[in-house]
């Protein structure tokens, strides 16, 4: 459904593409008559003149979007809306059922949501990594004072320290690993608090680390006995270890160890050999090469391309306090990460993330990371230019994925509802409306991740993941808790 339709036009389908239209309705015209416009069409005419789009209101695509849900709710299809709006003309109809649904109130509310700011000093916490790019680089290259917002950016040592500040008011935002939103509000590994996942900030960007010592061990199963680091229990890089290793026959909690180390700490612990490798974030990654300590064994995009992997997270009461604060605040994270996924952006946010205050690295190796031309530490140079991307959508079938893996490995123990706890965490609905709302507003911002269903199906390391068949997908693994 496009939501700059107007449903309130009997000559367009809405909901089904034209799939419902009859065969009298498409009728070739027969005589002189059926040429003649009656007063009614007339009318009609008029009334969606004064209604057509206004491009430059980023309001407008929501008004439409409710318009739209109303008129879906009353009809139910697209050739019962057509013969009613026809029958009485489409100036009456909007006069008739505007009477009884405030259509203009609705629309001051969404004017009201983009003007009236309840909290514009705002605390938002960020690791020292690449996948925080839409946040780092959007505060060094002002996109929050772009839109009113003063907004303080917190580094924060690792992921628990960023948990225990949001859980405790210290941020208002923050940048999180996808899973944490969802191990927030189910209470694993702390109290439970409803947090929600808003944004991918960065899709791809963490890669499989090894010792220099391990150069003749590029084959996963011979790693029993190694140690890995990864960021944090919930979080990607754990998950897809997890599944890249088990696939490999190696199990995950029984063959190797998994120990959680603060990313910054990464290479100091491979340099120290008390892992063997790790699969994290960048920059530690790059920099592990850049140090002469380790080479890059995968890519997680050749795992999952277009993964998620950092979001940015904020509380449901946050949301509920601070309604028009939400919209400003995730509409300049959007700004930001549709600026930096266009290639000629990339060099210019790394120069910015460069100093002490954000990613207190040389510029030489944040350009390698953004750019995706890389040496690889075993005498290549790479070119993947998304090596890292900054896909925004949060996909409900990502939420789905995540809470399978977390369900296959016993983190969750109770049985769940996926696709419910899915919906209710990650806000691909509010996201995906506020996407729309600035590609009308800017033609040249174009989104390539809105799906075209609301559970797409992946390609998972050579799997499909169907999230309508999660218990399925689940048993199909040899290597599991669950």
């Amino acid at each position: 459904m496009n939501l700059t339709n107007d449903p309130f036009d009997p000559n367009i389908d809405l909901w089904n593409e034209c799939g419902e239209r009859s065969q009298s309705e498409e009728a070739a015209p027969t005589s002189i008559a059926d040429f003649v416009i009656s007063p009614k069409e007339k009318e009609t005419q008029a009334f969606l003149s004064k209604r057509k789009f206004a491009t430059g209101d980023p309001g407008s695509v929501t008004q439409r979007a409710l318009e739209n849900s109303v008129m879906k709710g009353i009809f139910g299809d697209d050739l019962s809306r057509r013969r009613f709006l026809k029958a009485v003309g489409a100036s009456t109809a909007y006069t008739a059922i505007s009477s009884l649904i405030p259509f203009h109130s609705l629309q001051a509310m969404v004017d009201d949501a983009m003007k009236k700011i309840e909290k514009k000093d705002l605390k938002i916490g960020f690791v020292p990594i690449t996948c925080a790019t839409p946040i780092i680089g959007g505060h060094a290259l002002d996109f929050f004072k772009k839109y009113g917002l003063n907004v303080d950016i917190i580094k924060t040592a690792g992921w628990a320290v960023a948990r225990d500040k949001c859980m405790n008011g210290e941020y208002d935002a923050s940048h999180l690993l996808a899973p944490m939103p969802a191990a927030m509000s189910l209470g694993l590994g702390s109290a439970s608090q409803d947090w929600r996942m808003v944004t991918n900030v960065n899709t791809n960007g963490q890669a499989i680390v090894l010792a220099n010592k391990h150069k003749d061990k590029n084959d996963p199963k011979l790693w029993k006995g190694f140690k890995f680091g990864v960021p944090f229990e919930y979080s990607m890089h754990n998950l897809l270890l997890r599944l890249y290793v088990a696939e490999h026959g190696i199990d995950p909690d029984k063959d190797i160890q998994i120990r959680v180390i603060p990313p910054p700490e990464m290479v100091a612990n491979l340099r120290a050999e008390n892992v063997d490798g790790y699969l994290a974030p960048d920059p530690f990654n790059q920099r592990a090469v850049y140090d002469g300590v380790g080479f890059i064994h995968k890519l997680t995009k050749d795992i999952w391309d277009q993964h998620p992997c950092c979001c940015f997270g904020i509380s449901q009461k946050f949301i509920d306090e601070n309604p028009n604060t939400f919209i400003v605040l995730l509409t300049a994270i959007l700004d930001a990460t549709n600026t930096v996924e266009l290639r000629q952006n990339r060099v210019a946010f790394a120069e910015a993330m460069s100093p002490r205050n954000y990613l207190n690295q040389p510029s030489a190796v944040l350009k390698q990371i953004l750019t995706g031309i890389y040496p690889d530490g075993l005498g290549n140079i790479k070119n993947v230019p998304d090596r890292i991307s900054f896909m925004p959508y949060p996909a409900q079938s990502m939420g789905v994925w995540i809470l399978s893996q977390m369900k296959r490995w016993g983190y969750i123990s109770k049985d769940i509802d996926f696709k419910s706890a899915s919906d209710e965490i990650f806000l691909s609905t509010e996201t995906e409306s506020a996407m729309k709302a600035m590609s009308e507003k800017n033609r040249n911002v174009k989104w390539s991740d809105i799906p075209a269903s609301k559970y797409p199906v992946y390609d998972v390391y050579g799997k499909e993941f169907d999230p309508g068949k999660v218990i399925e997908y689940i048993d199909s693994f040899e290597i599991k808790r669950s």
